[in-house]
Formats: C-alpha cells, structure tokens, sequence
C-alpha cells in the first residue's frame, strides 16, 4: 500500500457547509481534490442508514482496497471514545447529550441509547480506566463506568468560559472544550479563545486560550500551554506526551515591509486574501510544562520564502513570526525564542478531534500515528476541503501530514460531510464521526 503524502504544494479546495440534496438516481459529484494513490470508494449505507445525505451515490477518495461504510446516523456527531466494554461514545453538544453505540454482528449496525442527557454542550470525552471524563462547555465532569451506566458525577473543574459568562455578554467564539488523560493521569483540557484576536485572554482566570492541567488525584486547575488559540485537538501520544492540533486567527495582516501583490507598492498591515489563503499554518504540536504556541503575538510560518509569493510551503518544524496587528515591535513575544512547530497543516484546516492509533496501528505501511479529523474552511478562498489525515509515529514524534480520506466536498464548493474526529476501533477498523452528514463511518483496510 501506498503512503500517500501531503504535498507542500497541495492547498485545499472548496467551502459550502449545506449538504447536497440531490435525488438517489444522480451520479456522484465531482470530488474538488483528486489525491495521488487515493482510489474512488463508495461509502456503503449499512441497513437503515441510506437517508439523506446517503440516499445518492457517495464516493470518498481511501487507499485502494479499503472499504467505507454507513455505520451508524447520529446527527450532530463529535467526538469519540471507546469503552471499556468496548462501545462508541459519541458526544453532540447541540444536543446536550452522550449517545453510546453498541456494535452488533457483521454488517448490523449499532444499537444506540443516550448514555447522559442534560448536559451544556458536551464535547470532548476521554477514559481512566472506569472513570469517564466529560468536558462540558462550563465545566469538566467525571463518572464512574460501569455496564454501560454512568454514576457518581463529579466537577473537576468549574467556572470555565463559555457563551454564558456573564462578564463575556454572550460573546464567545470557542465555548466547546476537549480533555485527555495522561499516563500519569493528570487531565488536560483545552479553554479556547473568546475571539480571533483577543491579547485580554492569556490574562484571563482562567487563563483561555490554553491547555490547563489537573493534577493526578485532583486538584486546583493550572495553565499547561499557553497561546493556544483553539486547541480542540488534544490527544496522548504512544510515549505519553500532550498534543494539541489547533485552529490558528483569521484575517492577518501581512507583516513585511514589501510589495506581495505585485502592484510595486509596500503590503505590510493590510489583510490580503492571498496571503490570509496560507497563514498562518494550523499547528500540531507537542506539549510540556509551559509552552507557549504564540497566539496572538507569533504566528507559525509555513513560508520557505518569507514573505514572497510563492506556493513552497513546509508544515515540518516550522518557526515563528511576529504578529503585526498585536505585537510588531516584538515586545509581547518574542517569537524567535519559541520553539518550531512540530507539524502543521494548510491555514484554515480547521482540526477539530485527534487521536492516535497506537500498536500495531492502520493496516498496511501506515502503523501507528496520530489521526486528525480535518472540518474544512469556511472563510478561505479558495476554500480548503474536510478530511481524515494521518501523521506517523516515528522517532518519538510525528511525520507530515497524509491524507487517508477525503471527496467529502464538491467541485462547486458544495459539502455533504465534515469528518469531525477519527478513532481506531477494538477490531482494528477505523471510525470517524461527521456532523454534517450526521453520520459515523465504519472503514476497514485491507
């Protein structure tokens, strides 16, 4: 099998977040991005799953040989977590509730049941053992788990920002929260941004923009990572380290003294759709006890040219440059101090749920490796697509971004899913979540 990987070059297509509606006699859309060494899959309904957006023909681009299939249809699907008895949980924060999806024989889909309702806006969802973590937008719960019932609830952290803040007047841009667990058992948990731009949260109590920690066995919660705009991807990696996949600022001001739109006059300070297309790169990057990830002082810098227009990008080990718009003399940050970026992906990704497949991991030259479930632009133009990506464990760190699905978005911009969050199964499979199409796929390799 073939490690397809992602081509500095590749930028994203498309944008358009109502699904096609299309009748089930038409044929499939045209995909917006063929990949290279990705086969044309049909996505298979399994029994009682074919209703819209499965009710036409849909074709995703898969290494060739694996199947996609129509698991299971849970509207608003986010993110996921196994059980210890080995059933999906699927959390839905419009819904206020956890769905767990018990799996059935061969080709029978799931039988869902609401593990706990009542809930504001339950997003992120991780496992100690029998002890299940619920990030909810205002708060961190725990439960015991036990045969498929949850007791015993307890607020491990409270008081956290979300559009019910009263001091934030209603205005919140990234109320929903993501948790993790250590190996040593300490809890991470993400608080995002109030804003795109907002200098007032890396002083807020809690701090946002951050990656706060609870110590093993409990404790008052205290900033891990700072400058972490929206990290709703955060994951343990296979030796225990924290990672975090996040959603970069929109709009930024192109920060060098020279002409990019060809005109002969200077850019620098204006906002440029060209420039803001690629900038800055969506990070994936290793945690530690007070990194800081820049935002909104330093901006990771995918540019092998800085500042020139040009296409050669890199999203390996990528440096820092000062925000123009809120830190130009250097004074905030000073972002040549700060560590490269481990990974990254194309600005305006928008990585949501991660995960990591660990041993023996994907089927065939994949292995073990991190899983990011890409949601796709809504404000670049061109618009960049929704996928699943892969990124290889190796070394004690993670490789360049792969692409393992995607045709989830039309040549004309048009969606009809967003895979929110990708999660290796106890069988081997992988499953991934999709709000859009309100769906879970079941896919298999050969």
């Amino acid at each position: 099998m073939t490690i397809v990987a992602r081509s500095a070059l590749a930028g994203g297509l498309a944008l358009a977040l109502t699904a096609c509606t299309s009748s089930s006699s038409a044929e499939p859309a045209a995909p917006a991005t063929v990949v290279p060494g990705l086969a044309a899959t049909a996505v298979r309904p399994l029994e009682g799953t074919a209703a819209a957006p499965f009710d036409r023909t849909r074709q995703v681009q898969a290494p060739a040989g694996w199947t996609v299939s129509v698991w299971a249809r849970v509207p608003n699907a986010r993110l996921l977590a196994w059980t210890p008895d080995m059933k999906l949980l699927v959390s839905r924060p419009g819904s206020g509730d956890v769905v767990a999806l018990t799996p059935g024989q061969g080709d029978v889909p799931p039988a869902q049941q609401t593990l706990i309702g009542g809930l504001t806006q339950p997003h992120g969802l991780a496992f100690d053992g029998d002890k299940l973590y619920i990030a909810e937008s205002n708060q961190i719960d725990s439960f015991a788990y036990r045969d498929g019932q949850v007791t015993g609830r307890q607020v491990v952290a409270g008081g956290l920002p979300d559009t019910k803040s009263p001091e934030l007047g209603g205005k919140y841009a990234h109320a929903l929260k993501s948790v993790a667990v250590g190996a040593d058992h300490a809890v991470y948990f993400s608080i995002g941004s109030s804003g795109n731009v907002t200098p007032e949260d890396r002083d807020a109590e809690p701090e946002a923009a951050a990656i706060l920690r609870i110590p093993p066995g409990g404790g008052a919660a205290t900033t891990f990572a700072h400058g972490v705009r929206n990290g709703t991807g955060l994951a343990i990696d296979p030796d225990g380290g924290v990672w975090t996949a996040v959603n970069n600022r929109d709009n930024t001001e192109y920060p060098y003294d020279q002409d990019y739109d060809g005109d002969g006059d200077s850019d620098q300070g204006k906002v440029i759709v060209g420039y803001v297309n690629d900038h800055p790169l969506e990070p994936l990057a290793r945690l530690t006890q007070g990194r800081d990830l820049g935002w909104p002082y330093c901006n990771p810098d995918p540019d092998l040219q800085p500042g020139e227009r040009t296409p050669a990008f890199s999203y390996t080990r990528r440096p820092f440059v000062r925000d123009l718009q809120t830190n130009a003399d250097g004074s905030k940050l000073d972002c040549a101090a700060l560590p490269p970026v481990e990974q990254g992906m194309g600005a305006h990704s928008a990585p949501l749920g991660l995960s990591f497949a660990t041993s023996p991991g994907l089927g065939g030259q994949y292995g073990v490796g991190a899983l990011a479930g890409v949601h796709g632009s809504w404000n670049r133009q061109p618009p960049r697509a929704p996928e699943v990506s892969f990124f290889a464990w190796r070394d004690d760190t993670l490789g360049p971004q792969q692409t393992l699905l995607t045709g989830f978005q039309n040549q004309d911009g048009s969606r009809w899913g967003r895979p929110v969050m990708a999660v290796q199964g106890p069988d081997g499979a992988l499953y991934v979540s999709d709000d859009l199409a309100g769906a879970v796929y079941r896919v298999t390799m050969s």
